[in-house]
């Protein structure tokens, strides 16, 4: 498994960028719930044990992502939350959605970062310097780090959703299409957080959004 290394950050600061954000989002797939995007700055200089467990966050257990999760609050300069829920998912589309949710968590860091690291695609709603890069949660140290911010955010949502609207086996799958989740969303519906606008949702649903 690759390791994400920091020579992304590295090449920006030897343009004289400072602030480094890493960028990146969690649930764009699922049929429910809301897309969460986390933003995080981090000194280039860290050390500790937990560093060699980062990784993209799809290939780590929960419970080293829970681990990371607070060592990367615990030392990051800077971290942003950005939340779409699925409404507004239905209303702008995922791909908007996405792009809203990554804009929001850069909002939320102050100072604000002065360049970004983006898994994959750039921000024109946003007005900094950045780069788009290709398997950035895999090989960005930053962009992993705001992949395992982003991921356990939104899967403690679903938890809390869960709760919420019972039967649906949210804490479970997430909100992403397993078999099971079909299976309840065929005998119970749609709960206000499925989102309306995907296929197997409509088709349930039998109406336009």
């Amino acid at each position: 498994m690759d390791k994400p290394t920091f020579s992304e950050e590295r090449e920006a600061r030897s343009q004289r960028y400072v602030r480094i954000a890493g960028v990146d989002e969690a649930g764009r797939g699922p049929l429910a719930g809301p897309v969460v995007a986390a933003a995080v700055i981090l000194p280039l200089t860290i050390r500790g044990k937990w560093t060699s467990l980062v990784a993209d966050s799809k290939l780590l257990t929960a419970a080293k992502r829970a681990y990371l999760f607070d060592c990367i609050n615990r030392t990051a300069l800077g971290v942003g939350i950005g939340v779409i829920d699925a409404r507004t998912i239905d209303i702008i589309g995922i791909a908007a959605g996405s792009r809203q949710a990554m804009k929001t968590a850069v909002e939320q860091i102050s100072p604000p970062p002065d360049y970004l690291l983006i898994d994959y695609f750039k921000l024109p709603e946003v007005r900094l310097a950045q780069k788009g890069v290709l398997d950035g949660d895999t090989l960005c140290f930053s962009i992993a780090a705001a992949s395992i911010i982003a991921k356990v955010t939104r899967d403690r949502l679903m938890n809390d959703f869960d709760r919420e609207f019972p039967g649906y086996g949210f804490a479970v799958h997430k909100g992403y299409g397993t078999k099971e989740h079909l299976d309840c969303l065929h005998r119970l519906g749609p709960s206000p957080i499925h989102r309306r606008s995907f296929q197997p949702v409509r088709e349930v649903c039998g109406a336009e959004v």
